[in-house]
This record gives C-alpha cells, structure tokens and sequence, in this order.
C-alpha cells in the first residue's frame, strides 16, 4: 500500500489539512519523514513530547506494562494509576484525582464536578461560569464553548447555557461579571492557543480573591502549561494562587494519550458513583508510561533547565530579529513561547511555519500573528543552537 498524503484527503474526515510531510521516526528533539529527511522538533506534538521522541524512560515503562496488563474497566482500580495518582497528589496541591483520555476531557470532567458542586451546596440558580476571550479549552461542546474563541464552537446549534466571558487580564470587566450565581471561572494560568499571553500577577489573585468572595471555584486549564512547561511543574506554583480544581493532559503522558483532573476531597466528593466516566481513563499502559514522564520531569535540575533553556531561547529569537525586524514582541514562560509578527507580517505567522518546515524544522502558530514553539524540555543547547539556525533561514527566505 502507498502511504502518502494524498491517501489523506481520501479515507480521512477533513477536519485537519496536514502538510505533505509524513513524518515516521523520531528520537530525542529530531524527527525524520517517509524520505529520511531530518527536521528539529520546536512543536513538540503541541507541548505533549515534552521529553522529546522515544525517550529511553518512556520506551522502558510502555514495554514494561504492555507485557503485564493493558486495560482493567474501572470496576477494578490498577497499580500504576494509584502510584500515578499519589504522586501527582504529593507534588500539588490535590487531594484526589479522576483520570481521562485527554485535556478536553479532564476539563469537562472539572466543568461538570464545579456545576455539580454548586447544585449540591448552593442550589441550580449557582451555575455561572466564566471564561476569557481567546482561551481555549477543548472541542467537547462544553468544553469549547467555554473556550473564548465562537469561531470553533458556532455553528453545531444551540450552546450550552450559562456560560460568559471577558478578556484575559481585563480585572474591571471580570468584577463586573462576577456575583454570587458564579459557580466557576476557567482560566489558563497562560494562554496558549489564544497566543501566549501571560497573566499580570495583580490580575490572578485578584481572581482568586473574588472566587472565595462569592464562593465560586476557581479552575485551572494546565493541559498545556502543566508537567514542567513553564519551569516550574505546574504554572500555578510560580504564580503564588492555587486553583480549586486543575486539569493536566498534553505532557502528562510525554506522547501517550493521558489527561488528568485534580482537585480537593472537599470538592470531590460530589463526582459520587455513577455521576461521571471514562472506559480508558485511568488504564494501566496510559499511567505507566505517565508516571516515568512524570517521575522524569518533577525533578529541580530538569525544571531549572526548562528555565536555562528559555532564556537561551530567546535571546537567540532576539538575535535574530535584530537582524531581520520580524517580531514586535517574545513572549511566554519556560518552553512556552511566542514570538509576535510585526505590522508588515500581520496575519502570516503560518508562513514562518510553513518556511521553517521548508529548512528542516518543525514549528506552531497561536493565532494569525503568534509564531509558537513547544519543543522537548530536555533538548539540547546544541539542537536549540541548530534548530534557530534553520529558522533564521526560514525568517531570512520571507524578508
């Protein structure tokens, strides 16, 4: 059988329009396509590789569990979800944790257990919930219609109710939506998809002061900012606020679909039997393979070098725009970054990607105007040095 892209446009639903690389072997910060050429991994699967490709921890555990057992139902709990879980719990704030398959998946778990928690405590008028404008969330209808962006969640009939936004770090318009029939407010303790916009310390805990004020719970969305990404494990440890609920995905499983929600015994226990599920969630291969990333990335030296890594990265995404006046702004925190297209590039941050991957190396986009990059939290200086190398060249070919 050839398998190529255009196999693509004839067996696949076209909800995606991927590029004409098929990528098919990876190791470390590199990957390498059907035709052997070599790329440099700066997208990270969208900030899930986050010990890169087939690392040797990982490769271990998924062998390791895949030759004792694959999947148990939850009417039986397995070891490596309950190491996972009690882990997880040691290092934040949680008490207790319910697994899923993914991030919009966790997330709708913490969207239904906040409206659940207010209904048992407060009554049904209690069911506000709050969101930013370029947030994003997940593509479950909850989930995405809690996501700030109408253009991915219009068009699939009527909404969810009850659910209303305002603009990130915007503090008077989220006062005056705020009152006492708020049960949540979801938040990114960083946008991502919205374009890498970080939150003004003053603004966070003026958030959280005013969820305690009218009992509402503060959830944390750390799909793509959680598991070391900003340098600290998780984002809400470097912000000085705790959230009441957290979601985890993305790098939770370093490539292997996993997400999580963590939250307080206080709060969990209105998820009572019955109320909510998942077939996989929680399944043994998923938790093996979560726990070595996990136990990789909750070490001092690797999150220290997240922050090393970052400085070096944009100092040399500084150096290049000196030369080539490209970006207005590089931003983000940790492996989390974005460089800004100026006036003369507006709209065009996919032509950056589509350049770079032209020179051998792998980007994102946040946005129309946010070149983003998420690469491994482990890659070397030498593969940073190399891969900005192929992107100046790739920003070079544009000018």
């Amino acid at each position: 059988m050839t398998v190529n892209r255009a196999l693509f446009d004839e067996v696949m639903v076209p909800n995606y329009n991927p590029s004409e690389v098929i990528p098919v072997r990876g190791e470390g910060a590199r990957v390498w396509d059907q035709q052997g050429k070599e790329y440099i991994d700066f997208a990270g699967g969208i900030a899930v590789n986050c010990l890169g490709h087939c690392h040797p921890a990982l490769v271990a555990a998924l062998k390791e569990q895949g030759e004792k057992i694959w999947h148990l139902s939850n009417i039986w709990a397995n070891e490596p979800a309950l190491r996972l879980a009690k882990k997880m719990t040691d290092a934040t704030f949680a008490e207790q944790v319910y697994f899923a398959n993914s991030g919009a998946e966790a997330n709708e778990a913490a969207l239904k257990l906040a409206r659940r928690w207010a209904l048992d405590n407060y009554g049904a008028q209690k069911s506000k919930i709050i969101a930013f404008n370029k947030g994003f969330h997940g593509r479950t209808f909850f989930t995405v219609t809690v996501g700030g962006q109408a253009a991915y969640s219009d068009g699939f009939g009527p909404k969810p109710g009850d659910i209303v936004h305002c603009d990130y770090n915007d503090l008077e318009a989220f006062k005056a939506l705020i009152d006492d029939n708020t049960c949540a407010v979801m938040m990114e303790p960083l946008q991502g998809e919205g374009g890498i916009i970080s939150p003004e310390a003053d603004f966070v805990k003026a958030v959280r002061e005013l969820c305690d004020k009218h009992n509402a719970l503060l959830i944390f969305d750390e799909v793509q900012t959680g598991v070391g990404r900003t340098g600290e494990l998780y984002a809400y440890q470097g912000l000085g606020v705790t959230p009441d609920i957290m979601s985890s995905a993305k790098a939770l499983g370093g490539g292997f679909p996993i997400g999580a929600m963590l939250t307080t015994k206080e709060i969990a226990k209105h998820l009572k039997p019955g109320t909510h599920g998942s077939t996989y969630g929680g399944n043994p291969l998923a938790c093996a393979v979560a726990e070595a990333a996990f136990d990789t990335i909750n070490d001092q030296a690797v999150l220290d070098g997240v922050k090393e890594r970052e400085a070096l990265f944009k100092q040399l995404l500084n150096d290049i725009n000196a030369k080539y006046d490209v970006f207005s702004e590089v931003r983000g925190k940790g492996l989390l970054i974005g460089a800004v297209v100026n006036e003369k590039f507006k709209g065009r941050a996919r032509d950056f990607l589509n350049a770079s991957m032209e020179h051998g190396l792998m980007s994102l986009v946040a946005g129309a105007d946010v070149v983003r990059f998420t690469p491994s939290l482990v890659i070397s200086e030498e593969e940073i040095r190399e891969g900005m190398a192929r992107f100046e060249k790739a920003v070079a070919s544009l000018v």
